[in-house]
């Protein structure tokens, strides 16, 4: 039992506890190359939530890890089987009870780990912190770390990052890399869009051929290692710098 994990606790132990932070997990289900399953968006910000609630617990924060939502924004990914979508609207919604529910029992601030590019907590953390006390804050967790540290392919979906993470996190739900397609995905023909400035969704199965963006075969379980260890580090120093702060007196 991991004290900062709710699922894994009981009644008689959280009734008697006061939690100062919760962390929620916001993963996706969709597909990750040939190579990884539709949960690799979940199981990483899940185990990443936990390992960094981990470091802030032993340090005497008082965190609690919520079960992690398994379903995204997919919606440039409809025509592509069981890419689960859930659209921004109803992310607000799902937010805004879970709010509700954290509220009467003394969290005072709640930290969103999203594990999948296509959620954007920004605009609806906008709408919902007016009308609550609690702290809101969106943390993803693969720009915690520099990637370009430890990788050296460049990617944003099931590449070599990615890839070493589930080598280290799941290896038992990792395919062979020799199945896996190179990654390759097509550019935008408009100028702006590439240089960044301009932005619009991907209609993901005219980008790519194998639903991968960025080449797998350079992954190791030992770069994963490192790149969870040093990502977890600097999260869980947030997370306990975060639990200390008064919400009243956040900016000096």
């Amino acid at each position: 039992m991991r004290p900062y994990v709710l699922a894994e606790l009981t009644w008689e132990t959280v009734r008697t506890e006061r939690f100062e932070v919760a962390v929620l997990p916001w993963g996706a289900t969709e597909a990750h190359n040939r190579h990884l399953p539709y949960a690799t968006d979940t199981v990483q910000c899940d185990a990443v939530a936990a390992r960094a609630a981990a470091i802030a617990w032993d340090a005497g924060a008082r965190v609690l890890v919520l079960p992690a939502v398994p379903f995204g924004v997919q919606t440039g990914q409809l025509d592509i089987p069981f890419c689960l979508n859930l659209n921004p609207s109803t992310q607000t919604a799902l937010l805004r009870d879970l709010i509700g529910a954290l509220g009467p029992h003394g969290v005072r601030k709640l930290v969103i780990v999203n594990g999948h590019g296509g959620n954007d907590f920004r605009q609806i953390i906008r709408e919902l912190q007016p009308a609550t006390p609690i702290v809101l804050c969106q943390v993803h967790w693969y720009q915690v770390e520099k990637r370009d540290r430890h990788f050296s392919a460049p990617g944003d979906h099931a590449d070599e990052m990615e890839t070493s993470v589930m080598l280290h996190l799941a290896p038992e739900l990792v395919r062979p890399l020799e199945t896996a397609g190179p990654g390759a995905t097509k550019r935008s023909r408009l100028a702006a869009v590439r240089d960044g400035w301009a932005w619009m969704p991907r209609p993901w199965s005219r980008v790519t051929e194998d639903t991968g963006s960025g080449d797998p075969r350079g992954a190791t379980e030992a770069k994963g290692a490192e790149f969870i260890a040093a990502t977890t580090r600097r999260l869980g120093a947030f997370l306990i710098e975060l639990a200390a702060v008064d919400p009243a007196d956040m900016w000096g």
